[in-house]
């Protein structure tokens, strides 16, 4: 990944599509919430669509992990990417849990359909966001059509918490430099991902500038106190899909086979070849067409 302090000349190299997607631009959009500003991004269909397709990224990523997908869909559907809270532009919050993230779905559907005609209700989820997404539809059964999980880790039901352990307390860093911030930018779990423009991309936007530095967007904090869905079993009645890379390491062993046996009743699973846990960077366009064929 090429990194200087010009975003533009760092991904000269990317391939068309992607440089027109990004040209694409949305408006930047808040919820007020008693517990912190959520922020998110709404494209307008190119006709008078009454679908809107609800984009929701992963664990310490922001809603402009979508900048370069969420355009392919305008043709059919009105399109609006999360920041969910302590993440990307929306604010901190003293708590975290995926309840509370799908509260914040909730009320961001609820803004868009008082800003226009909805009818249909199409949500994407990638890893957490995935729970997010299946969240919400299980707990409002009628309002969303369909749904889709991308390389989402799911425990079972009867999973003990207490085998569950946060990780160590991060301590925020701050750097001198945007590109010293940048040179560190990293996908979680590890992988490589072939598409170094992507990732130049998505780092430009996972920082900002504080009186005692450069630091990433995300609240540290937010790593080790997430409230998490333990005991809970999704129970969706819409049509679904699990999206899943071959090579991913949240899949491996037995995680997948699992998943399948608690959920194949009610959801479909299909697999993208040479992608790792990130499907959307290493396989952008495959992603958008899945998405479209299953949903539109």
């Amino acid at each position: 990944m090429t990194i200087t302090d010009n975003l533009i000349n760092d991904i000269s190299d990317a391939p068309c599509w992607f440089l027109e997607s990004i040209e694409i631009k949305a408006a930047d959009l808040y919820v007020d919430d008693k517990k912190g500003k959520i922020s998110y991004s709404r494209w307008d269909a190119e006709n008078n669509s009454n679908n809107l397709l609800i984009l929701i990224h992963g664990t310490g990523a922001h809603k402009k992990w979508w900048d370069p997908i969420a355009p392919h869909f305008l043709d059919v559907s009105n399109v609006v990417a999360v920041d969910l809270p302590g993440m990307g532009n929306s604010e901190f919050r003293d708590t975290y849990s995926i309840k509370d993230f799908g509260k914040c779905i909730f009320s961001i559907i609820e803004k868009e359909k008082d800003n226009k005609k909805i009818d249909n209700i199409y949500i994407v989820g990638h890893s957490l966001g995935g729970q997010v997404a299946a969240y919400v539809a299980s707990e409002s059964k009628d309002l969303v059509n369909s749904l889709v999980m991308i390389d989402t880790f799911i425990r079972p039901p009867d999973y003990d918490p207490s085998q569950h352990e946060g990780g160590p307390l991060r301590k925020i860093k701050f750097y001198p430099e945007k590109k010293a911030i940048l040179e560190r930018f990293r996908l979680m779990p590890k992988q490589e991902c072939l598409n170094s423009w992507y990732l130049r991309y998505i780092a430009e936007y996972s920082v900002k500038e504080v009186k005692e530095g450069w630091r990433w967007k995300f609240d540290d904090l937010m790593f080790n106190s997430l409230e998490r869905l333990f005991g809970y079993k999704f129970s969706f009645e819409c049509p679904a899909l699990f999206i899943y890379g071959a090579n991913s390491l949240l899949m491996s062993g037995n995680i997948l086979s699992n998943i399948k046996k608690m959920y194949s009743d009610i959801m479909d699973f299909e697999k993208v070849e040479d992608a790792a846990h990130h499907v959307p960077l290493d396989k952008p366009l495959e992603i958008v067409d899945i998405i479209k064929k299953r949903l539109f």
